[in-house]
């Protein structure tokens, strides 16, 4: 059996009397692929936000590594977050003043553990060796999300969360970043949980869930029970 990597059990999140996520549960293994879709204010961003130890839910666990994430005080859910979990924005989120390498590098620096042999496979093998130097500004979206997957990979993380990583991006960027995406986490152990209303991502993921209302189900399945998700899920 592969080892879970990342758990939502019975997870919960009410907000202002408004019920936002509903017993969210499943399993992501090491490796693992698992889209998760759904409309705009099906919750995403706030699964995702959980899911990443960026806020806590109302009732639930969240268990990253047999870790009980909920359970531990901020500065130890920080540690977590810094050592095992790598995010990818929508937004991109790179500091102005880096370069493409120092942004890339931003992870390594807080656990400090620099890996300058990692940094380069990784910039490597996303074409974008030549852009090292260069700041985001000038920088193309599809430039900056691949620097954003350089960053969510510094550290080697057990699990990438990536919320809406083609909502900036055209239909032919997304393609050459998504299959970036996907081919680099193939050669890890990394698992990859992407959150996205983007349905051309649909035929790439080993594993598909949809989260609406708040609630997630498997279009994939006949049942309505929150999936268990794995490597070889057809």
């Amino acid at each position: 059996m592969t080892n879970s990597v990342l758990k939502a059990d019975s997870v919960t999140v009410e907000r202002g009397g408004e019920t936002i996520l509903s017993d969210i549960s499943f399993t992501v293994p090491s490796g693992a692929q698992l889209l998760i879709q759904g409309p705009s204010g099906a919750g995403k961003t706030t699964l995702f936000n959980i899911l990443g130890l960026l806020d806590t839910p109302s009732s639930g666990t969240v268990t990253v590594r047999g870790t009980d994430a909920g359970s531990l005080p901020e500065r130890k859910r920080a540690r977590i977050r810094r050592e095992t979990i790598g995010f990818i924005f929508q937004d991109f989120q790179l500091i102005d003043d880096l370069t493409a390498r120092e942004n890339a590098a931003l992870p390594q620096e807080h656990t400090g553990e620099r890996d300058e042999e990692w940094l380069d496979t990784l910039f490597g093998k996303l074409n974008i060796q030549d852009l090292e130097m260069q700041y985001p500004a000038t920088l193309s979206g599809g430039e900056k999300q691949r620097v954003a997957i350089a960053r969510a990979l510094a550290n080697r993380p057990a699990v990438v969360l990536a919320d809406e990583p083609t909502g900036q991006l055209d239909p032919d960027t997304t393609d050459n970043v998504i299959d970036l995406l996907l081919g680099l986490q193939a050669t890890t152990e990394t698992a990859l949980v992407t959150i996205s209303h983007d349905t051309q991502l649909e035929s790439l993921f080993q594993s598909i869930a949809r989260l609406e209302d708040g609630v997630l189900t498997d279009p994939r399945s006949s049942s309505e029970s929150p999936p268990s998700i794995t490597p070889d899920e057809q």
